[in-house]
Parts: C-alpha cells; sequence; structure tokens
C-alpha cells in the first residue's frame, strides 16, 4: 500500500525512511537492492508464481511491495546479471555527465553576464 504522508512536515522529512513505526504500525523500510539481488529475487518470484502463488504473496515473501515487484520487473524483467550491472553503471555516469553539462552551462552564463557588463 500506499505510505501515508505527513502534511505538516518539511517535504524534506515526509519520506523519511528512518520513521519505521507510526500510529503502532510497522513500516517497511526503504532499502537499495543491488542488481544482483534484483535478478535473484525475479527469479524467485517467476518459481514461486509458475506453483501458483499470487503476485502479493509472492512478494510479501520476498520482502517487498507488489509495485517493487512490477517496477522491478519491467526493468529488469529479460536482462542477464551482466546486463543489469552494466545498466547501472551507464545510469550512473549518465547523471554525473548530466550534472557537469548542467554546471558547464551555468559557467558559461556567469561569463557572459560579466562579459557583458551587466553585473
Amino acid at each position: 500500500g500506499k505510505r501515508p504522508t505527513a502534511p505538516d512536515l518539511p517535504p524534506s522529512d515526509r519520506s523519511n525512511p528512518s520513521v519505521r513505526i507510526e500510529q503502532g504500525r510497522e513500516q517497511m523500510s526503504r532499502k537499495r537492492h543491488t542488481p544482483e539481488q534484483i535478478i535473484r529475487k525475479l527469479r524467485e518470484a517467476e518459481v514461486e508464481l509458475a506453483k501458483g502463488q499470487t503476485t502479493g504473496d509472492v512478494a510479501r515473501k520476498l520482502g517487498i511491495t507488489e509495485q517493487t515487484y512490477y517496477r522491478w520487473r519491467k526493468e529488469y524483467g529479460g536482462l542477464r546479471l551482466d546486463q543489469a550491472k552494466r545498466l547501472k553503471e551507464l545510469e550512473k555516469e549518465n547523471a554525473r555527465l548530466k550534472k557537469l553539462l548542467a554546471e558547464q552551462a551555468l559557467d558559461n552564463a556567469i561569463l557572459k553576464e560579466v562579459g557583458s557588463g551587466n553585473f
């Protein structure tokens, strides 16, 4: 299910994963899984689903939400382990390059301002 948000808190505190118990209910903690763990869990899920288990039961057994299961299946579904690792590496590198590009554009804009005397 959906985690209730607290509108009276600033946005940065809404999704604080360190808050585990809310109104006496235990909450699932947010945990980053490695590509290896994800692919292993997806394979395990396939086996359980083939045995006739429901997606909800399988997700609970794996300690993830159904939403996470479907997201992982969409992202990692047909990938081998080495492909999944490479995908993650490329996504990380892409984010780094986008950040560099944004910083470069900002530097250029500042230099342009200084150069035109509108400082």
